[in-house]
């Protein structure tokens, strides 16, 4: 009898049908490797201070290196936090005007940690619904009953809250990353005192750019510090480094250290990223006008793209974001702009909740005017059909 050799079966022969599909839609997303310096102009970066080359923000980077070592070495619980990773808490709480503050590996883990450990079965959160994908991670993982508000809608906001008798927290980004729209923060903040909610804000597009020097968009709202007001934020954008942090009263901070899972179970943030975040946060304290300077780029870059024709949303804070005909114009655009020696955003479909792509131009404080007229010229010079009203 003839036995027969069972064939080796691709498991993941599925993946196919699925890039067939991304490919038809025009949403393959690609690697490209940049060297370590470029040609091109750079408005796709989120280093909106224009700190992350900075020499006093790499020598901060290497001077920690070479004090701490490479890594962490292990948790924060165990041996992965050092005196400068205490030092950077100390100074961001007091810059950004919070009792006390925790740093991460990313701004992604930050917003896991908080709304996790935050909330659990029986808790309410309520997300609006243009929020970052960590929050939305956050949200799945937190086991919470979640409800997803529309964008930007207090009064929606506050009748969600209302109708749950327990525990509940409002999460919301205050910068939006796709059109760069700030959050309702005064009227978010009222209707949760007003029904006993805890308010926990992610300020990744905020720190830096708003607030007085750059102290986030939080601080202008007149909330930071507040009881019931919780901040996450990156380290990786108007500082120019890497990780992340939750900012908050002290006993809030305490029950993230003890029952954060994002925190307990990962390797604390490398020495080096820390002692660059923190020189950055030090000559932003010394050079307070870079905030105000990188809102006058933003508004500049959109009146000059908008005069000319092109639909943009207007900043709020450093993104400007110009919308495309659709995802694979959006793509081809992006590629053009390359071609012609500028590199910008493209968000596309999962990235964009309402569907519509767009090109993302972030704005930098350290931009020159010569360099602002350049980009506008490159966008208008490759936009493609329909992506002008002229």
């Amino acid at each position: 009898m003839t036995q027969h050799t069972p064939q080796p079966q691709d498991v993941f022969a599925w993946i196919d049908g699925a890039e067939r599909a991304r490919e038809q839609a025009g949403l393959v997303r690609t690697l490209r490797p940049r060297a370590a310096s470029s040609p091109l102009l750079d408005l796709a970066s989120n280093d909106y201070l224009g700190l992350s080359r900075h020499p006093g923000t790499v020598r901060g980077a290497c001077e920690a290196a070479e004090r701490w070592g490479a890594g962490a070495t292990g948790s924060r619980l165990v041996t992965g936090t050092t005196e400068l990773h205490t030092e950077l808490e100390r100074e961001l709480a007091d810059f950004a005007g919070f009792e006390a503050a925790l740093v991460l590996s990313s701004g992604y883990a930050a917003n896991l940690a908080a709304v996790t450990a935050l909330s659990e079965r029986g808790t309410l959160v309520v997300s609006d619904a243009g929020n970052h994908a960590s929050i939305v991670d956050g949200c799945r993982l937190s086991r919470a009953e979640v409800e997803v508000t529309p964008h930007s809608d207090p009064e929606s906001v506050r009748k969600t809250l209302a109708g749950h008798g327990g525990r509940a927290l409002l999460v919301t980004d205050s910068v939006f990353s796709v059109d760069g729209d700030a959050a309702p923060l005064a009227a978010y903040a009222a209707a949760c005192r007003a029904e006993g909610a805890a308010l926990v804000v992610d300020d990744a597009h905020g720190l830096g750019v708003l607030g007085e020097g750059g102290r986030g968009a939080l601080h202008a709202a007149g909330l930071a510090g507040a009881p019931g007001v919780v901040a996450t934020m990156t380290l990786s954008k108007s500082l120019g480094s890497q990780g992340g942090a939750v900012l908050g009263p002290a006993k809030v901070i305490r029950h993230l250290v003890n029952t954060a899972r994002a925190f307990i179970f990962d390797t604390g943030l490398a020495p080096a990223a820390a002692g660059a975040a923190l020189a950055s946060l030090r000559l932003l304290r010394r050079e307070p006008e870079r905030a105000a300077r990188v809102r006058e780029v933003a508004a500049e870059l959109y009146e000059r793209l908008t005069a000319s024709g092109l639909t943009a949303a207007r900043p709020d804070a450093a993104v400007v974001s110009v919308r495309a005909p659709s995802a694979s114009a959006a793509l081809r655009w992006a590629a053009d702009c390359r071609e012609a020696g500028l590199s910008v955003g493209c968000f596309r479909p999962p990235s964009v909740p309402d569907g519509i792509s767009r090109l993302r131009l972030t704005a930098r404080a350290d931009l020159t005017g010569d360099e602002i007229v350049r980009a506008v010229g490159t966008v208008l010079r490759t936009a493609p059909a329909g992506a002008t009203d002229r």
